[in-house]
């Protein structure tokens, strides 16, 4: 009989711009780009050049800390172009993407008939290992490593997500696939975690070989450590992988189909977006020709992913490895007259500072305003509020700071990563770079003692 765990602190930040329940399926884009940058701690070193030829499934660089870790094109086509950073870093491998695309054949595979070896080789082989993600770290899983559990979140909590039944719709035989090879790659539980608020797809209730939870309460109830905590927390030393459901279906396409095709359904959402939608498209697309026609004001800023977690990109950015939405804002560059004394209707504030705490069920149209500059990190209890881990998250930061690892591990960040801390850095006070001190400090321990 499935649970029901009541998540009690958090928050749910409304904003403007919902995607509307239609998707419209994106013609291929001209250009696609694989992003070593969207795996933190990962030293990639390039296994094809400018000018290879490449199939959509055929592995383009490596871990170079760990080769048997393989990162796939999308797409079939030319590799045009290695983009740099500094010390020569590997920002974007570009894609010219062919008008048909061309796949590696892996072969139709039942899962079920399969050893954990031959699934974790038919995974790594096609680029599609880097879909799991190794808690703690919240980094590429070792596929040496056996996982205590696994965690499947079929629940996005976070704000302007992109619909969960649009997401499996059509897509049921290739979501059950998934889940059969994520049973196999564990001597544990796979967790199946349903949004206990909602009434869930037939195709989730009725899953086979998961464990199903529901989770009730506001935001972050959908992210994978929220759920872990609450189900089978980690100790030094253990391992578990979590995954989301738009990567578990990408996972069973493989083996129903034999080829890797990382399509996903995409919320373009924002108060900034003429027309909030769905759409399928790969992973890496070019999104040059939908900013454009979609986005309603140049001054605003475009960010793959959700407002609390994404990335900023350009305007003839790519969509990131595991995107699931595109949102764009107003930019908050411009001045405010007398902005700290009026009532502030439109504000956001959980403080009480502005009047709009009296709308508790307003979403808004913010701008990615700071409202100030950093301040000395002090004790407030305002973390306290969003935070739903047994962990005190002020200390816990602060040990990182200095990084005190003796104090990092007592106070819990085995059981953390950076987007556990998103909603504490939209209410911090202090201004800090909550997520970008979390990930400094994950990736510093994981040398240390990793």
């Amino acid at each position: 009989m499935s649970r029901t765990i009541k998540i009690k602190r958090g928050y749910d930040l409304k904003l403007v711009g919902n995607a509307i329940n239609e998707v419209e399926n994106l013609e291929l884009s001209t250009t696609y780009a694989l992003k070593p940058t969207d795996f933190p701690d990962l030293t990639p070193k390039l296994i094809l050049r400018e000018g290879a030829e490449v199939k959509a499934g055929e592995a383009v660089y490596m871990d170079k800390d760990r080769p048997e870790i393989k990162f796939s094109a999308p797409v079939s086509g030319e590799i045009t172009e290695v983009r740099r950073g500094e010390k020569r870093k590997i920002l974007e491998i570009v894609i010219l993407a062919d008008k048909e695309v061309k796949h590696v054949d892996f072969g139709v595979k039942d899962p079920l008939s399969l050893s954990r070896d031959a699934i974790v080789a038919t995974l790594l082989d096609s680029g599609a290992w880097p879909l799991l993600v190794e808690r703690p770290f919240g980094v590429v899983p070792n596929p040496k490593n056996t996982p205590k559990n696994i965690f499947v979140t079929g629940i996005n909590s976070a704000p302007l997500a992109a619909d969960i039944d649009l997401t499996i719709k059509g897509e049921e035989e290739n979501l059950q696939a998934g889940l059969n090879a994520l049973s196999k790659l564990t001597d544990g539980k796979v967790y199946l975690s349903l949004d206990g608020d909602a009434k869930p797809a037939q195709a989730l209730t009725q899953a086979q070989n998961v464990e199903i939870v529901y989770f009730t309460g506001k935001h972050p109830k959908g992210n994978p450590g929220v759920q872990m905590h609450h189900l089978a927390p980690l100790n030094k030393g253990e391992q578990a992988f979590t995954v989301t459901l738009s990567d578990v279906i990408i996972i069973g396409r493989l083996f129903t189909t034999g080829h890797y095709n990382p399509t996903r359904i995409v919320a373009m959402c924002g108060s900034e977006v003429a027309q909030p939608k769905h759409y399928a498209m790969r992973a890496g697309a070019n999104l040059e020709r939908l900013i454009n026609s979609q986005v309603k004001n140049e001054n605003s800023r475009i960010i793959s992913g959700n407002v609390l977690t994404g990335t900023q990109i350009d305007k003839n950015g790519f969509l990131g490895f595991k995107s699931t939405e595109i949102t764009v804002l107003p930019e908050g560059n411009t001045p405010e007259f007398l902005g700290w004394i009026l009532p502030g209707f439109e504000k956001f504030s959980m403080s009480r500072t502005f009047w709009s705490w009296l709308r508790p069920k307003k979403a808004y149209a913010l701008n990615t305003s700071m409202h100030g500059e950093e301040r000395a990190f002090v004790m407030t209890g305002i973390y306290e509020r969003v935070f739903p881990f047994d962990i005190y998250p002020v200390q816990l930061i602060k040990s990182i700071m200095v990084q005190d690892i003796e104090k990092m591990e007592q106070l819990g960040i085995y059981e953390v990563i950076e987007e556990d801390f998103a909603l504490c850095e939209v209410i911090d006070p202090s201004k800090l770079p909550v997520q970008e001190v979390v990930r400094e400090g994950l990736n510093f321990l994981r040398k240390e003692v990793g």
